[in-house]
């Protein structure tokens, strides 16, 4: 595991995994496509517009799996007892908002 990660993790039902692996094969596909259009010599606004259209994609990802965290994680450790996940929460959409 990364430096950057916590040692937690989190059981994702087969739906919800599927889910947000599609979305990311997509934005790899898109990565791909944006490193054959440097291959091809593609004007440079082609490709600022592929890279942000590769952002928007990455940002919905992001939604997704938060929307799923705030709606899992965060609330099954509050009603735990563990409000430290809300400064955790805090911490990580600090991060996200660079």
């Amino acid at each position: 595991m990364n430096s950057c990660c916590s040692n937690k993790t989190k059981h994702r039902e087969p739906p919800e995994k599927r889910a947000l692996k599609n979305r990311l094969s997509r934005v790899e596909g898109q990565v791909r496509g944006i490193k054959k259009m440097l291959d091809e010599d593609a004007y440079c606004t082609d490709i600022l517009t592929q890279v942000s259209a590769v952002q928007a994609a990455l940002n919905a990802f992001n939604k997704e799996l938060l929307a799923s965290h705030i709606r899992t994680c965060v609330v099954n450790d509050i009603r735990a007892g563990d409000d430290s996940v809300v400064d955790d929460l805090v911490a990580t959409l600090q991060k996200l908002m660079k």
